[in-house]
């Protein structure tokens, strides 16, 4: 297997767009932990760690509060681990499923307030058009 390649926090917040306060905020909770320290004491981080804090960063407009995103997170690496059985497995999937369904929800509720904005928006485009050629 392949030695992961390791990254310091400042190319990590480069690749994120994550301040480097949020990225060890994330460790001090953790969310994300470094999976690795160098000789120095530095954090050093994965790809997959840059991807968990990519999945993160776009859990948290969308409401999500740190316990959802740490259980969600939970939920997800549980999932993947050889050591869950079915059981556990299938409540894991039920959990998923019901996250996805919220997820939709959310996504329909934004677009319905994109919708508003945008009518809004041309509505004041209309009015002031009107207003200026009246």
């Amino acid at each position: 297997m392949p030695e992961a390649h390791h990254m310091r926090i400042g190319e990590v917040a480069e690749r994120t767009g994550l301040s480097l306060r949020t990225i060890r905020y994330y460790g001090e909770v953790a969310l994300v932990e470094p999976s690795a320290r160098s000789r120095g004491g530095f954090r050093l981080y994965t790809e997959s760690d840059v991807d968990r804090l990519q999945l993160i960063k776009r859990m948290k407009p969308l409401g999500f509060s740190l316990e959802e995103t740490r259980e969600l997170l939970e939920s997800v690496d549980r999932l993947g681990s050889p050591t869950t059985g079915e059981d556990e497995r299938a409540a894991l999937s039920e959990r998923l499923d019901a996250v996805e369904a919220d997820l939709a929800e959310r996504c329909s509720a934004l677009r319905r307030q994109l919708e508003m904005a945008e009518e809004f928006a041309e509505r004041l485009r209309r009015q002031r058009a009107h207003q200026a050629a009246g």
